[in-house]
């Protein structure tokens, strides 16, 4: 079983930047293929990023390409997601999810592994 605790959630202003983060505590993340989703109210949870397991592989929803940057510490012990420009579309909760040596997905139903999520809130 891996616990994922996320972290860095809050509230900014539209244009401003937050820097989400993802452990394990006690284990390392190196073989895992990670991502992030978002869930905002009243809507179905939506991928976001996706960083592979064994390269530097990366995959982005079209609506976070070019603001958001999903990467690894170089222990391999957290995951981030650093988020810019950020605007009211983009207030959710944050959930991390982990799935062991598997491929990139977009699917929720790929991962095995979830945190409680942190949320996000931008206003305008």
């Amino acid at each position: 079983q891996v616990q994922l605790v996320e972290s860095g959630g809050g509230s900014v202003q539209a244009g401003g930047s937050l820097r989400l983060s993802c452990v394990a505590p006690g284990r390392t993340l190196s073989s895992y293929t990670m991502a992030w989703f978002r869930q905002a109210p009243g809507k179905g949870r939506e991928f976001v990023a996706a960083s592979y397991w064994i390269s530097d592989s990366t995959d982005y929803a079209a609506s976070v390409k070019g603001r958001f940057t999903i990467s690894r510490d170089a222990s391999k012990r957290t995951l981030f997601l650093q988020m810019s420009n950020l605007n009211v579309d983009d207030t959710a909760k944050y959930y991390c999810a982990a799935r062991d040596r598997g491929l990139t997905t977009r699917y929720g139903q790929d991962y095995t592994y979830w945190g409680l999520g942190t949320q996000v809130t931008v206003s305008s």
